[in-house]
């Protein structure tokens, strides 16, 4: 402040650990009724943001999948279809846990010959990028998807949820940006949330900012 000029010197060392380079996905379910064999998914990823730690990324994603399987679980009613909740793992190095899982257990990308589980997914939900409530959800390039979702949003809007995007996106060629487009890409319906920033894009996204005050 006033004119002075500062110097600054950091000596930083780094560690790599390689003697375990596995990761891994936390996999629960509620069973399903009349319909157990049909799977709803939600998830976000569990592994998150080393830079910080991770409460936007992707921690609020996390416990958002956490705290609905809470809920569904507490109100005691029998659902029709098997709910299945995913944390990933390995998502910042690639989206390595949901590529993995979508291969093994629904379709192999390079032959697409689907397991008996492709047709029984009805549809995986996805919360990762952002801080506080949701304001709307990714059609993923279907008009038919989109009206749905429209309709969903009209009797909860007072929650401010209204938005409905990517009706017309184009088709998700390789997996990217977050884990629903690991189930685009094998021809699966994968739906992203989209909530309030807030300082997400512009402080805490992949730095050391990404801290639980931040949330």
């Amino acid at each position: 402040m006033k004119g002075v000029p500062t110097k600054l010197e950091f000596n930083i060392k780094t560690e790599y650990n390689t003697e375990n380079l596995d990761s891994f996905n936390v996999v629960g379910d509620i069973p399903g009724t009349t319909k157990p064999k049909e799977i709803v998914m939600l998830g976000g990823h569990l592994d998150s943001w080393q830079g910080g730690t991770g409460a936007t990324d992707n921690g609020t994603g996390s416990s958002v999948a956490l705290e609905a399987v809470r809920i569904l679980t507490s109100l005691h009613k029998p659902m029709a279809r098997t709910v299945r909740i995913v944390l990933w793992g390995g998502e910042k190095e690639g989206l390595l846990g949901s590529k993995a899982y979508v291969q093994k257990h629904f379709a192999p990308r390079d032959t697409m010959v689907q397991t008996g589980d492709y047709a029984k997914l009805d549809a995986y939900y996805n919360d990762d990028g952002g801080s506080t409530r949701f304001r709307g959800i990714s059609a993923s390039g279907s008009d038919v998807t989109a009206s749905i979702f429209s309709q969903w949003n009209a009797p909860i809007k007072d929650l401010e949820i209204t938005a409905v995007s990517g009706a017309t996106s184009a088709p998700t060629r390789e997996p990217g940006g977050t884990d629903h487009t690991s189930f685009l890409w094998i021809g699966l319906p994968g739906y992203g949330f989209m909530q309030d920033p807030l300082e997400y894009g512009t402080r805490t996204h992949h730095s050391n900012m990404d801290l639980y005050d931040r949330v």
